[in-house]
């Protein structure tokens, strides 16, 4: 059986430096694991991709020969993989009982209502492959809890934290687990009491808690909105409704500087893709025909 994580969030949630640390994790964990770049726009990476859309078609000679913009490139990018599927299934072919871990490009709209990501994990099944996705969320959501729940502000639009993961699920449709990322800058990192130990100032458990598992009234408290316009209230009142109607997110928090936050999201990932239930036992080794060298005195 073989197994691929697709690592998704918005852009600069971690997706790159989260799938670096779990190949390390997982080197040191005697596991076999191999990176497959999925971004055509992707200049660096610490692990040299196993497998790189970028051998099949970049970002910058789509956006150079066709005159399009990024967003437009990538869509077509993703197009164009998607018509030279046997490219990757070549690709793929070597690879048997590993993970994949499959590093995503940081376009939300991909994830949200694009059809060209549910197509290609579609495909993974179909070649057998266990899916399943994670999508990272940074922890600095939660100093606007506006931003960290809802689509709008104010006049200005922006991607939210749980509806833009919301809907990415419910497009992908397959095993999931959301990710807060970088949990290091609110919480200083370990058990450490020093306010100054996080970026931002530490949060405490119980505060953290109520993103973790998204309590919608937060977006009803406070006196922000007594300045701000009506109907922006009740379009929050609108959203709690939606929350509270469809309690699909929760988030795993991630410390990428604590091997056991590590070690507990990769346990989540083994979970879901249901990792080494179909595998048969090994059958131990025979002192007979000589597999153990013989104890000198």
């Amino acid at each position: 059986m073989r197994y691929a994580v697709l690592v998704t969030g918005p852009a600069g949630s971690g997706k790159s430096t989260f799938c670096s640390s779990m190949m390390t994790h997982l080197q040191a964990s005697r596991r076999t694991g191999h990176l497959m770049n999925l971004d055509p726009a992707a200049e660096y990476f610490e692990y040299e991709p196993s497998i790189d859309i970028r051998e099949l078609i970049s970002l910058e000679d789509t956006m150079n020969e066709l005159d399009y913009g990024p967003n437009g490139g990538l869509i077509y990018c993703f197009e164009y993989l998607l018509q030279n599927i046997d490219w990757l299934d070549e690709e793929l072919g070597e690879y048997e009982e590993d993970y994949l871990l499959i590093d995503c490009p940081g376009q939300i709209e991909l994830y949200t209502h694009h059809p060209l990501l549910p197509s290609l994990v579609k495909h993974l099944n179909q070649i057998g492959f266990r899916t399943c996705a994670v999508y990272l969320l940074e922890s600095q959501f939660i100093e606007d809890r506006y931003k960290f729940f809802r689509l709008y502000t104010t006049s200005v639009f922006k991607p939210s934290g749980v509806l833009s993961a919301m809907s990415a699920m419910v497009n992908l449709e397959i095993p999931w687990i959301n990710i807060l990322s970088k949990m290091d800058l609110i919480t200083g990192g370990g058990d450490s009491d020093d306010p100054n130990a996080a970026r931002n100032g530490l949060r405490k458990k119980r505060d953290i808690q109520r993103y973790l598992e998204p309590d919608p009234m937060l977006l009803l408290g406070g006196n922000e909105e007594t300045n701000s316009n009506m109907r922006f209230h009740t379009l929050n009142k609108a959203i709690v409704q939606l929350i509270e109607d469809h309690p699909l997110v929760q988030f795993l928090p991630l410390d990428l500087t604590n091997t056991d936050s590590l070690e507990n999201a990769l346990s989540h990932i083994d979970h879901v893709v249901q990792y080494g239930e179909d595998e048969e036992p090994k059958e131990p080794k025979d002192l007979d025909e000589g597999d153990f060298p013989e104890e000198t005195e």
